[in-house]
């Protein structure tokens, strides 16, 4: 397990915003750290964490930065029916569980299944996306 320190961290952030060729500035490098420090934050969420450290920052400008980051590939969005969407550091392929009563997502490895090709006849498969749904831990002892 690698184990980085904040300034490491710090700097990753600020390497992978050069990367994408976008500005490093304060607002962005935090969005970005506590997006690093895992899990999924629907706009609201990040915004507050986000402004414990900055003193102010508004959720538009936070969905400005988000809007960015996805057209760069910086971070994935995650629809959840019912619930605002969720964002993540982009990273490895995964698959999401996702608790039906509370709204909580989780990473799951798990490959995807190829569909057959008589089933998609003519087309050209990009990605797939499969979605477990039901009950979280806490929302069952509830």
């Amino acid at each position: 397990m690698v184990h980085r320190t904040a300034a490491g961290a710090r700097e990753a952030v600020i390497q992978q915003l050069r990367d994408v060729g976008l500005r490093v500035t304060g607002p962005r490098l935090e969005v970005l750290q506590v997006l690093s420090a895992g899990g999924h934050l629907d706009v609201e969420a990040l915004t507050a964490a986000a402004r414990e450290r900055l003193g102010t920052l508004t959720s538009q400008a936070v969905y400005d930065m988000l809007r960015h980051f996805l057209d760069t590939g910086l971070v994935t969005k995650f629809e959840r029916p019912g619930f605002p969407a969720v964002f993540e550091i982009a990273g490895q392929p995964h698959q999401h569980a996702l608790c039906v009563e509370c709204g909580r997502v989780e990473n799951v490895e798990h490959e995807i299944p190829i569909p057959p090709e008589k089933a998609l006849k003519g087309w050209r498969t990009e990605s797939a996306e499969i979605i477990f749904k039901g009950l979280c831990p806490d929302c069952r002892k509830a």
